[in-house]
């Protein structure tokens, strides 16, 4: 059987399965105490990242070139591992059902190279009991193999968060369990050694998972309460800004702020715990409630952006709007599951020209998977109105009169999304400048 001994001496080999923004921060930080082979069915991302490069921008070339991982596309590789940490993606579809096709294949494959005495550990995010009443029969099944007696089986939740430069892989508490308490206990060394935070064990994997799917869903209400707040002192005419900085003056409230809710984990992960909620037989009402005002932002910026439009005397139709950021986030390139979008298709749908900029999203990504033709900067001068949608650190430092600046009215109509900017009153008075 595998042990942290066997891995620490190199006896054994550790494997990292998917190479996103979860698996290559992983990868890295192991690779400087164990034999790591890092595997990715994409023959892009492995050649793209033996260059010594991550579009993702989690990982630096300079981190990059001081470990050696060996990366490959080719799953004969795992042969030779007998610790493999699956961290593939687990979306919804399009009617927000948990798709875990992506956490199968990477079962199948994983258990189609599995030998005696292995153990497989994920961390991806899913609903209570999809590790033992899902991957491990694919594990079983593909590999000929029986849990408990030829492999065991962990779950240690990722709790990595996307260009956040302050939080990272070794500074957050890992959540760790295993199949059994040997097997829990090897997990808790094997991370022990790249989380200097510290390892937090749970008693079972059903609890790490319940652990780790609430952290989202716990954030996704927060906001949607935020949310909700933001439009209702919209039509009071207070600054939710404002409001939130004199409640924020107790030592106890909790500092929350309105915004889009996009990514791979806020707006995805309540849907895997109210999807097992249902399927349980329970009808989850504030969790959904919370979801469908967060689902709706988007729609509700677009039709503010409008009526501004109207006040300040400009026709919708055929205006020209600029948005700024498309990823689903400030300071990373990736436009998967942006809300962004739906600020775009609103837009589109009441006959504005939408005219798109974001300094990080690759242009190709943005036309393929979006439909999206992004601009140069320089190109969007002239418009009617600008919407900050992603305060991304570039338009930080272009400042908020630049950004007005690409308007062609005598009074700019800025629509900053995210509250990045905060004008003051003389800037206030040169442009209409409204925020969430």
């Amino acid at each position: 059987m595998v042990t942290y001994e066997s891995l620490i001496h190199r006896k054994d080999r550790l494997a990292i399965v998917g190479l996103g923004y979860v698996g290559l921060p992983l990868a890295v930080a192991m690779s400087r105490h164990f034999d790591v082979v890092g595997y990715d069915l994409k023959v892009e991302r492995i050649a793209e990242l033996q260059t010594g490069l991550d579009k993702t921008l989690e990982v630096s070339r300079e981190e990059l070139a001081q470990v050696k991982v060996q990366y490959t596309s080719n799953p004969e590789d795992l042969d030779s591992c007998r610790f493999l940490i699956v961290a593939v993606p687990t979306p919804i579809d399009q009617y927000r059902i948990p798709d875990l096709n992506p956490l199968k294949s990477a079962s199948q494959t994983v258990g189609r190279h599995l030998s005696k005495g292995s153990c497989v550990v994920y961390e991806s995010t899913v609903y209570p009991g999809a590790t033992e009443e899902v991957c491990i029969p694919i594990l079983e099944k593909a590999s000929g193999l029986l849990m408990g007696c030829d492999f065991t089986v962990g779950y240690s939740p990722e709790r990595i968060n996307p260009g956040d430069r302050q939080h990272r892989l070794e500074s957050i508490v890992k959540i760790v369990s295993g199949s059994n308490t040997e097997t829990t206990h090897m997990l808790s060394r094997v991370y022990g050694q790249v989380v200097a935070a510290g390892i937090h064990p749970a008693s079972s994997i059903k609890v790490a998972e319940a652990a780790k799917v609430i952290e989202n869903t716990q954030r996704d209400l927060n906001i949607a309460l935020m949310n909700e707040l933001s439009m209702i002192f919209d039509r009071m005419h207070i600054d939710t800004r404002e409001v939130l900085e004199a409640s924020g003056t107790k030592w106890n409230f909790l500092r929350f702020t309105p915004g889009l809710v996009g990514g791979h984990c806020i707006g995805v992960d309540p849907y895997y715990l109210t999807f097992k909620a249902e399927s349980s037989g329970y009808h989850p009402e504030m969790i959904l409630a919370g979801r469908r005002i967060n689902d709706n932002m988007g729609k509700y910026i677009a039709e503010r952006t409008v009526k501004l439009l109207i006040e300040e005397g400009r026709q919708v139709r055929g205006s020209s709007v600029a948005i700024l950021g498309v990823t689903f986030k400030e300071d990373v390139p990736d436009i998967r599951n942006t809300r962004v979008v739906d600020i775009i298709h609103e837009l589109e749908d009441y006959g504005v020209r939408v005219r798109v900029h974001d300094p990080l999203a690759d242009a190709r990504e943005s036309l393929a998977y979006l439909g999206i033709q992004l601009e140069k900067l320089e190109s969007l001068s002239g418009v009617d109105a600008v919407i900050v949608a992603v305060i991304h650190t570039f338009y930080k430092q272009m400042g908020i009169e630049k950004i007005a600046g690409l308007c062609a009215n005598a009074t700019p109509l800025v629509v900053d999304v995210k509250g990045g900017f905060n004008p003051t009153d003389d800037k206030r008075n040169k442009m209409r400048y409204w925020r969430l």
